[in-house]
């Protein structure tokens, strides 16, 4: 088996595991004899149950975003992103529920400023404008944004993702053109 086939194995046995039992009560054995693997193996893919947990958020988003990432796709990126998290419901408020809410706060800081600081290059093109008044921008919709991420969480996802990108987009319609325009340096 190669590696990557072996790593998406672990981690859908993982994914199975968290439908009949805590994330907090699995262990690195249940894992394995779920994959029929050995502990060495576990380890030879990851360092630890949380590295296998970031790889397979990682990978997921990576995936829910891949082709929208620009300003006139990121509605469609976040919502596919959103669909992801609604579809993995019971491990999402596993990892929720069962992993520090720090932890969980900073992979979403991380998808959410990586899609967003794209959104602002785009749209700074052509402007003369300070990388860290470019970092701020990003910053600043980044929290906005996860934050309402994390009250979808903790609300058990009630909403539809298609209603929370269609009320942000109606939010900051034409404010990332509005805040560069402010910061920019050559006017």
């Amino acid at each position: 088996m190669s590696s990557s086939a072996t790593k998406i194995a672990i981690a859908y046995g993982l994914k199975e595991l968290v439908k009949t039992k805590a994330l907090n009560k699995i262990t690195i054995s249940d894992i394995t004899e779920k994959c029929g693997i050995n502990r060495q193996t576990f380890y030879y893919h990851f360092a630890d149950m949380m590295d296998l947990i970031e790889w397979i958020i990682e990978k997921e988003a990576d995936e829910a975003l891949k082709n929208n990432t620009s300003y006139d796709t990121w509605q469609e990126g976040f919502e596919s992103l959103l669909e992801m998290l609604k579809q993995d419901k019971v491990f999402v408020l596993n990892v929720y529920h069962h992993v520090s809410n720090e932890y969980t706060e900073h992979y979403l800081y991380k998808v959410t400023y990586n899609l967003l600081y794209r959104v602002v290059e785009e749209k700074s093109k052509g402007m003369i404008i300070k990388e860290e008044d470019k970092v701020f921008i990003a910053n600043f919709y980044k929290y906005g944004f996860v934050g309402l991420v994390c009250e979808w969480i903790k609300k058990d996802m009630a909403d539809e993702p298609k209603l929370i990108v269609s009320r942000l987009n109606s939010l900051i319609q034409g404010s990332f053109a509005q805040a560069l325009n402010n910061a920019r340096l050559d006017h």
